[in-house]
Order: structure tokens, then C-alpha cells, then sequence
């Protein structure tokens, strides 16, 4: 019985999904023959058949996935399997023959037995990703030294880290020249060097994380953890958008309403959303589902005392401008006074961060898990462009948007805000999606 593994098909290759079975139970394929189509992250890939016997058993179904080292294919099989593109054959000289024709050629006189000379067995190349290789070089580990984790034999990078971890001297230590014999005479200090003894007057301080730190760290953990992260960066032409403040600031005013640029910036980002659903959504990774949400509860980023806290704007799509900004009022306040409910803080399905509020220019945002997109937006501020042969100064505001790359791609992400760079330039835009 030969039991036919999945190997590490490229580097950082955990799993691969199986696309196409090209055999059945009871099929005899020959060595070589492509047995099964398997899609990675990256490629769909064609696995050989390492041995030629019957199929007694097939562990995967079409559309699973199976993780690096799992059993796919069981053949009932006598013949040696095929590593690396050789047979693992023994000598098939015995030792004796080796001896007896060593003596034969040996002078009379001589009665010391000659040692057989067999010759030396190629060592096999360690299994091992070229990012594993390039990290062993560089930590001067030896890939034969290290015992590899995985049930297929292959080094991984978290054993070269170990091995080297283990090690009792630093890597490299090994290189370091003996130090030169103590001169009789005391050294004489280099010219310009100064000798600082360590300060033990002061103390490190201690503080405990807890509370709403400690909240928001492990919230930040898991989004890191979990999303890979990538992220898009932009420009908009923000003239427009200071036009439409200030022409709407009055009348917000006589409503006793405060009106930023936020709320406009609100209002713009709902029918990019509607435009582009995916990042209005999330992934349910337990049964592998993207939900796209059909209602629209913004969050914004708010800073408070204590940490950055996220009260959610919900149902912003049935909001005018106005009702917006005296809702805003209302969660930042509460947020800063920590008089939130739990309904104003949880259920977000985009956040938006304005990090020009506190003066940032831009900045990379970390995605509020569960959601799937963050979009940032820094300070406007007057900058040098080419407008028709001729430079000119124009207020631009900085765009960031991270984005869960399991999802969403670069091209959907630069599209996403090409489309609100161009409701920021152009606001008036707005009109025309007004019931």
C-alpha cells in the first residue's frame, strides 16, 4: 500500500482545493500519468501519479480541500515510490563480492583483509520552500540539521526560526574570530569614544491593558490576525466639496446644527457602495459565505479619551445630509462620554475614518473586523498639480483604502476609489440620486 500525500506545491502553500479527479477506485494509472487537477491560491496545479498500482481509495471529493500532508489517493502497489524523479533501489552488490575481489588483486604476502569500497550515497536534497532555503542561508542553519515538522518530511520556516531559537550560541557565532591575547599594558580608548555607564536610577513603568485598551487591542489582534490586509491609496480634488460646505454651513446653523465634511463625505460614499457591493459585506469563514449586507450602517472612527472607539451610523442611506450631522453629533458625544448603548457601537458594515480630523495627512487604516473595507481620508491641504499645461494649486485630499484580500483585489479596490474621488471633485452628483 503506497499512501500519496499532498505536497507543498509552492511556498507558503498550506492547502489546496481539489478541482478534478482524472481517476476512479479500481483504475491502475502508470507513473506519471496526471491523476487529479488541485487549485492553490495562486495557480491550478496537475498532480502525477508517483507510483503505478490500483487505486484502492480516494480521500478527497471534488470541490474539498485538503491541507499540506493529508492522504489523497491510497494504491495498492509492490514497486518503490518515486521521490524527487529517482527510486530509493539498494546496492544490489553484496559487501562479500566487494571483499573477495579486493583479496583476489592483493599481493600473497599481504594478509590484512582490504576494507570494501563502497561507493558513497548521494545525500538527498532536504524538502524545503526557496523561502525556507533563503532563511536557513541567512540564519546559517544547516537544512540537514533541522527535523522537519511536517509528516512529508519538508522543512518549514517555523522550523528553521526553532532550530535556530534552540541554538546555545547566537547564529553565526561559529564565523567570529578568537579574541587576540590581552595586551600587558592597559588598551588605550579609541580617539572620540566616550564610555557611558549603564543608569540604574530609573525605573521602567508597568501598567496593566485592561479595560477599553484591552478591548480594542484584542480587536485589532483578531483583524490582523485573521484578514490579510492590503491597502489603496488615492487623491481627490477637494474644491467642490469646500464649495458645498460652506454653502451649506448656514443653513445648518439655522438648524443649530454643526456641519463638517463628514457627513457629506457620507452621503458621496453611499451609492459608491451600492455601486461596488462587496465592500459592503462580510465573510462568514465558518461555512465559507460572503454576506453582502443590504443595509447601510456606517461606522466612524471617533477618538475618546481612552481609545479609538467605532459608534455606527445606521441606516445612513435613508438620512439627508442634515440628519446625518446632528446624528454625528450625537455618537461622538456619547462616545466621548462613554454613554453609548450597545446597538450605537456594534453592527457597522463599513467604516470610515477621517484621520485629517486630528491633522493626519494619511495613514494605513486597520479593517474593523468583521467588515471587509476601511477607507481613510486625510486632511485637505493645498498641493501643486498639472491642470491642462499648467501648474496650479488645488486642495486634495488623501484617500487609504485596506481591504480584505481574500474578497476584494487591487483593481476593484482602485476602482472603488477612483468612483469616490470622483463624487468628492464632482458633489453635486448627489442630485441625481435623490428620491
Amino acid at each position: 500500500m503506497y499512501e500519496f500525500k499532498l505536497a507543498d506545491l509552492g511556498e507558503g502553500m498550506h492547502e489546496a482545493e481539489i478541482v478534478e479527479w482524472l481517476i476512479h477506485v479500481g483504475d491502475t494509472p502508470k507513473l506519471d500519468q496526471t491523476i487529479a487537477r488541485v487549485e492553490t491560491d495562486k495557480a491550478i496545479v496537475e498532480l502525477p501519479a508517483p507510483v503505478s498500482g490500483k487505486v484502492s481509495e480516494i480521500r478527497f471529493k471534488d470541490g474539498e480541500t485538503a491541507k499540506v500532508g493529508d492522504v489523497l489517493v491510497v494504491f495498492e502497489t509492490t514497486a518503490p515510490a518515486k521521490e524527487n524523479g529517482k527510486t530509493n533501489n539498494a546496492p544490489t552488490t553484496p559487501v562479500s563480492a566487494h571483499v573477495e575481489a579486493a583479496n583476489r588483486q592483493s599481493p600473497a604476502s599481504i594478509t590484512v583483509a582490504v576494507e570494501p569500497q563502497i561507493p558513497a550515497q548521494p545525500r538527498p536534497r532536504v524538502l524545503a520552500a526557496p523561502a525556507v532555503r533563503k532563511l536557513a542561508f541567512e540564519l546559517g542553519v544547516e537544512l540537514e540539521q533541522v527535523t522537519p515538522s511536517q509528516a512529508n518530511g519538508r522543512v518549514t520556516l517555523e522550523d528553521i526560526k526553532s532550530f535556530a531559537e534552540r541554538a546555545q550560541t547566537p547564529v553565526g557565532a561559529q564565523f567570529i574570530a578568537p579574541p587576540s591575547p590581552q595586551p600587558t599594558q592597559p588598551a588605550q580608548p579609541t580617539v572620540g569614544t566616550r564610555f557611558i555607564a549603564p543608569s540604574t536610577s530609573t525605573q521602567d513603568e508597568r501598567q496593566p491593558l485592561t479595560g477599553l485598551r484591552k478591548r480594542i487591542a484584542e480587536h485589532m489582534e483578531r483583524s490582523w490576525r485573521t484578514i490579510p490586509h492590503a491597502t489603496a491609496f488615492g487623491e481627490a480634488d477637494g474644491g467642490a466639496l469646500i464649495a458645498m460646505r460652506e454653502a451649506l454651513k448656514p443653513v445648518a446653523e439655522q438648524r443649530s446644527t454643526r456641519l463638517t465634511y463628514m457627513p457629506i463625505l457620507i452621503k458621496l460614499l453611499i451609492p459608491v457602495l451600492k455601486e461596488f457591493p462587496i465592500f459592503n459585506a462580510s465573510l462568514d469563514e465558518e461555512r465559507r459565505e460572503i454576506i453582502y449586507k443590504r443595509s447601510y450602517h456606517i461606522g466612524v472612527a471617533t477618538d475618546s479619551p481612552e481609545g479609538l472607539l467605532v459608534p455606527v451610523l445606521r441606516d445612513a442611506d435613508h438620512l439627508t445630509i442634515l440628519e446625518i450631522a446632528a446624528k454625528m453629533e450625537h455618537l461622538i458625544e456619547g462616545a466621548r462620554k462613554r454613554t453609548l448603548s450597545l446597538p450605537e457601537l456594534s453592527g457597522s458594515t463599513f467604516t470610515l475614518n477621517n484621520v485629517g480630523s486630528f491633522g493626519g495627512g494619511s495613514g494605513t487604516p486597520i479593517i474593523n473586523h468583521p467588515e471587509v473595507a476601511i477607507l481613510a481620508v486625510g486632511k485637505l491641504q493645498e498641493k501643486a498639480i498639472v491642470q491642462n499645461g499648467a501648474i496650479i494649486a488645488r486642495p486634495i485630499m488623501p484617500l487609504a483604502l485596506s481591504f480584505d484580500h481574500r474578497l476584494i483585489d487591487g483593481a476593484m479596490a482602485g476602482k472603488f476609489l477612483a468612483r469616490f474621488s470622483e463624487f468628492i471633485a464632482n458633489p453635486q452628483q448627489l442630485m441625481l440620486n435623490m428620491l
